[in-house]
């Protein structure tokens, strides 16, 4: 029977598998990656499918659907390590530590997909990176043919980024390993508007069960919660990263805004510690003419609730999609100079703009 790889991503968009196969184990992991590898086949290794867009024509080779499950615990002083298979769904455990009072993972409450994914992309919401509470990967080098750990420094974090996403399709995640810190109360809030909607100071800390329903609230406003009934939520997240740029490259698009907003107009601004600046993506492209809901209601459209977020509206294709985002970023680049650059991984296609 043919797997359709729609029906295992969030986007619901995608053709068929060559080959599928089901790793419910480690060894079962490495095995079937390691013989899809010494056949000369392609490899996709699948688990939660909330940060993938899938082509059409769907993926020729093998598809390995991760689903490792088990959380192994132990104790040290303050802090509680966490090592996490790769296919543990990533909310549930977030859900899971909020319970039992381990703080750190707090504000990435309410992200689809597993928990292998999650050092890849260095997810991060709300004023929280997954990388800061990562102590060691376990990982398969399909380069070495071996099974390695990786402490965090070799993972070679940055916004949105790590070693993994650098070096596509070297290395496979098997396990994470988290150090929480055992506390009633969050990391220092560190978002402006998740601040707000605890009713705190940046900086503050908060109850841990406080600081995971405001985050899940202030994700259904914006469609970025998994739900039947929402269409926004058809989508595979923020499909742009934030824009960091040198404080020159800045000045240039602080020039370009006010040439074209106005002399009081100012793009948004965080500094970083390099002494670059993020600004917002959103704010780029809804200054370049593309509001919520822009697109066709009926196949692919920006979200209504959330103007990073692309979505299939039913009768949507990949190939409809990725012209939408390329119209986005082609618009952002010509009134802005700015370059947009996609979060999710595409496979059997390639992002290449006009």
């Amino acid at each position: 029977m043919t797997t359709r790889l729609a029906d295992l991503t969030t986007l619901r968009l995608g053709g068929p598998a060559g080959r599928f196969v089901v790793a419910e184990h480690d060894d079962e992991l490495v095995d079937a990656v390691l013989e899809a590898d010494a056949e000369g086949e392609p490899l996709l290794v699948l688990a939660g499918g909330s940060n993938v867009v899938v082509a059409d024509e769907g993926f020729p080779g093998v598809v390995v659907h991760v689903a490792t499950r088990g959380v192994e615990r132990h104790d040290a002083g303050d802090a509680v390590l966490l090592t996490v298979q790769a296919g543990e769904p990533w909310d549930p455990f977030v859900e899971r530590c909020v319970a039992e009072g381990l703080a750190g993972i707090e504000a990435l409450s309410g992200i689809p997909g597993s928990v292998g994914a999650t050092p890849i992309q260095n997810v991060g919401a709300y004023g929280q990176e997954v990388s800061e509470t990562i102590d060691q990967v376990l990982v398969l080098d399909r380069r070495g043919k071996r099974v390695e750990m990786l402490d965090a420094r070799a993972c070679e974090f940055s916004y949105r980024s790590s070693v993994f996403k650098r070096t596509p399709g070297r290395w496979v995640v098997l396990a994470v390993t988290f150090a929480l810190r055992r506390d009633p109360l969050s990391m220092p809030i560190r978002y402006a508007e998740l601040a707000r909607a605890l009713g705190v100071e940046i900086g503050d800390r908060a109850p841990l069960a406080d600081v995971r329903e405001a985050v899940l609230e202030l994700r259904r406003r914006k469609g970025m919660v998994l739900d039947e009934d929402d269409p926004d939520s058809v989508s595979a997240g923020s499909f742009f990263t934030n824009p960091v740029l040198t404080a020159e490259e800045f000045e240039a698009l602080r020039a370009r805004v006010r040439e074209k907003l106005g002399a009081d107009a100012d793009p948004p601004s965080w500094p970083e510690s390099d002494g670059r600046v993020k600004t917002s993506a959103a704010w780029l492209i809804e200054r370049a003419g593309f509001t919520k809901g822009y697109g066709d209601p009926a196949t692919v459209a920006i979200s209504s609730k959330h103007t990073l977020a692309l979505t299939n509206r039913g009768a949507g294709t990949t190939a409809a999609l990725v012209a939408l985002a390329r119209e986005i970023a082609d618009g952002v680049r010509r009134e802005f100079g700015v370059e947009l650059v996609p979060e999710p991984v595409f496979v059997g296609h390639a992002w290449a703009q006009h």
